[in-house]
């Protein structure tokens, strides 16, 4: 048995090798996937090492590793936990990966690469790494909120990741793209994806339900297995990958609730196919082409860091989230991983891409990885320089944003609004979908049309050229306006709930919070909806013109958003004047008793944060200012606020302080806290609560 011998001295060379390599790695605690990959150059054709092991037996394994790596992934997503993560995450891994293929597919054109390899470029810089984020928080013990908003970040990505594999593998199948062929792919995969689904939902979860109930870990392995292959099986012989299919099955088998039992069953198995497929990896990374393509392992390095940095920070920030949380969240997916690597190895499977781009990808993932704790580590202080050197109007724009958007999602909807709000939506949506299909039906049939009109009106094929693209802008123009002023009256009635007149004949005291609100709310829905058409469309036009469009477009936001901050910070100066008059008049009767601290701390919140309830009717937008007073044995009484960061570390602003006779309006940094000061606070319930703990006990 030559063949069975030949199979087994290879696996357990692989195996060996990996034990060895993984062992050091973990040591010297680093990820685990870097001792596959070493693994993976030590048994392959590339170093001088006589340990070569059969590529072809190592790829059929590697397969195999794929498959299950994706139906783990799938047992992860189901649609409970995709309500559970929220809209926020969503709306930054949109925002994120489609910013980063856009960034990824400019620098491959620039740096000469094909069409279709510029799309697959895009498409790895996309997605960042589950697995090396998860080991990155275990090893440094990371916490917080900001961790829920990664990991839903995380699943929303793997989704859309799941869906490019789809696209780029029917799209390498084909050879090449046409008007035709989108449709007909779009709806094949929609066919397939409706009809796999369907069925699945009806007979996977009772079934996976029943094997669970025996009790018997054997029985859940290879039904759950089993399920896994056929799935699988079934994508392949419609034309799609593995991974697809695999995908669909686990989430298929997470519907039945039993997703943590099946993933405890399959672990084992999992992970050693999983390690063999990191090592076929490794086997394909050839250090000389590395070293020949240095300038692109920089570029697609640099694009990689700061694309997602930028993009992750700005979404997580447009979403409601304080700038502290944002950054870090930023500073922690400054990374891609194992479905980069699975997105490039169809790309090299299908002849899409030339032999330097994998390993390209794999040590763009080295560097960057190697780099992700570094990054982790100075999120904290990176995020409190940030926060120290923006403007004044920024400063307090940020720290009450927030504010604003819990107020949105906790204001009760009435039906009207809701359903007006629901067709501004599908309105906006519609516009964008039109868009991209006159830009993309353009770019495709644009030969075709003007030759007929060569051929039937008798014009020349300048003029005919021209004709085509006319009657394309007359087209393209008003659903370009429709969308921006969709944006527009969507960032009103939004910001109208969140921020509403109290009373049209009164003076309208929220005016100023309300434009800051709606041109930020504006600034995220053309973001939203422009990024993602941008990335879509970007292979089919000149490239550098559409980004200028969107550019200019946002520019003309961004214009819009800075004046309004300038006027917020005027109206949120007058509010602080405001409300330290209403706390001088609070305490003022408690004087005497404020000069004893018990008194102090007991008697001062209520009469001042019921006054300050009042008075957010007369100052709104301040996210209903709270006081509290700094206890007399409190850890910072005598540090300046620079020295706590506060805002930086909580999010919440300092509107005022009070201190006998002494009143400080918006106080600056060097703002000196003392036992028994009153500190009206702003900003969201969780950055109020944070900021009060910091007061009270120095936590």
């Amino acid at each position: 048995m030559p063949d069975a011998h030949a199979f087994l001295t290879n696996l357990a060379l692989i195996l060996c090798v990996a034990a060895v390599t993984t062992f050091v790695f973990q040591r010297i605690r680093q990820p685990v996937v870097f001792g596959y990959l070493l693994a993976g150059m030590i048994v392959g054709p590339h170093l001088p090492i006589p340990l070569n092991v059969d590529a072809q037996m190592v790829s059929t394994l590697s397969e195999l590793g794929v498959i299950l790596l994706m139906f783990g992934l799938g047992l992860e997503f189901s649609l409970r936990r995709l309500a559970q993560v929220g809209a926020t995450s969503g709306f930054v891994a949109l925002i994120d990966c489609s910013a980063m293929a856009l960034f990824g597919f400019g620098a491959a054109q620039l740096l000469g690469w094909t069409l279709l390899e510029s799309i697959y470029a895009g498409a790895i810089v996309a997605i960042s790494s589950t697995t090396i984020i998860v080991k990155a928080f275990a090893e440094q013990g990371v916490k917080g909120r900001f961790v829920d908003l990664v990991f839903g970040i995380l699943i929303f990505e793997d989704l859309i990741c799941i869906l490019l594999i789809a696209a780029l593998t029917t799209m390498s199948a084909s050879g090449g793209v046409s008007a035709e062929s989108l449709l007909v792919t779009a709806g094949r995969l929609g066919a397939f994806l409706v009809g796999l689904i369907g069925l699945g939902l009806l007979v996977v979860p009772r079934l996976v339900r029943q094997v669970v109930k025996l009790d018997r870990a054997e029985t859940t392995l290879v039904v759950s297995l089993g399920i896994c292959f056929a799935a699988a099986l079934l994508a392949v012989n419609f034309g799609y990958s593995v991974a697809l299919g695999a995908f669909i099955a686990g989430s298929l088998v997470a519907e039945s609730g039993e997703s943590h039992k099946v993933e405890h069953a399959i672990a084992g198995v999992r992970d050693m196919f999983a390690a063999v497929f990191f090592v076929s990896v490794g086997m394909m990374i050839d250090p000389r082409l590395i070293a020949q393509n240095w300038v692109a392992v920089v570029v697609f390095t640099v694009v990689v860091m700061s694309g997602k940095l930028l993009a992750v920070t700005v979404g997580a920030f447009l979403s409601g989230n304080d700038a502290r949380t944002a950054t870090k969240a930023g500073m922690s997916l400054t990374q891609i991983g194992e479905f980069s690597f699975i997105i490039a190895g169809v790309g090299l499977a299908n002849g899409a891409t030339r032999d330097f781009v994998y390993p390209v990808a794999v040590a763009v993932s080295a560097i960057a990885t190697l780099t992700t704790p570094l990054f982790i580590r100075a999120a904290d202080p990176v995020s409190a320089w940030v926060d120290r050197h923006l403007p004044r109007p920024l400063q307090t724009f940020v720290g009450l944003y927030g504010s604003w958007i819990e107020r949105l999602r906790r204001t009760p909807v009435e039906r009207s609004t809701q359903l007006l709000v629901k067709r501004k939506v599908r309105w906006l949506v519609l516009d964008a979908a039109l868009l991209a299909g006159v830009i993309i039906g353009t770019a495709l049939e644009r030969d075709a049309l003007s030759a007929r009109l060569v051929r039937g009106v008798g014009v020349t094929p300048t003029v005919a050229d021209l004709v085509v693209l006319a009657g394309a802008a007359l087209v393209a123009v008003p659903l370009f306006v429709g969308i921006v002023r969709m944006a527009r009256a969507l960032g009103m009635l939004l910001a109208a709930r969140a921020l509403p007149r109290e009373d049209e004949k009164r003076l309208d005291y929220a005016a100023a919070p309300r434009r800051a609100l709606v041109a930020t709310l504006q600034l995220a829905i053309v973001a939203l909806v422009g990024v993602p058409l941008l990335a879509i469309t970007a292979p089919f036009v000149p490239f550098g013109r559409a980004p200028l469009l969107l550019g200019l477009v946002l520019t003309w936001f961004i214009v819009a958003f800075w004046r309004s901050t300038t006027e917020l910070q005027g109206h949120t100066q007058a509010g602080a004047q405001i409300i330290l008059a209403a706390l001088g008049r609070q305490m003022a009767p408690g004087t005497e008793a404020a000069t004893s601290p018990a008194a102090a701390d007991a008697q001062a919140p209520k009469p001042a944060a019921a006054a300050l309830e009042r008075l957010y009717k007369v100052v709104p937008g301040l996210g209903d200012p709270v006081p509290v007073v700094v206890p007399p044995a409190s850890p910072v009484a005598g540090r300046s606020l620079a020295d706590l960061q506060l805002r930086s570390a909580t999010g919440a602003v300092v509107l005022a302080i009070t201190r006998g006779p002494e009143q400080v309006l918006l106080p600056v940094g060097r703002e000196v806290i003392g036992p028994g000061d009153v500190v009206a606070l702003a900003g969201t319930s969780e950055a109020i609560e944070e900021a009060r703990r910091i007061l009270e006990k120095g936590a």
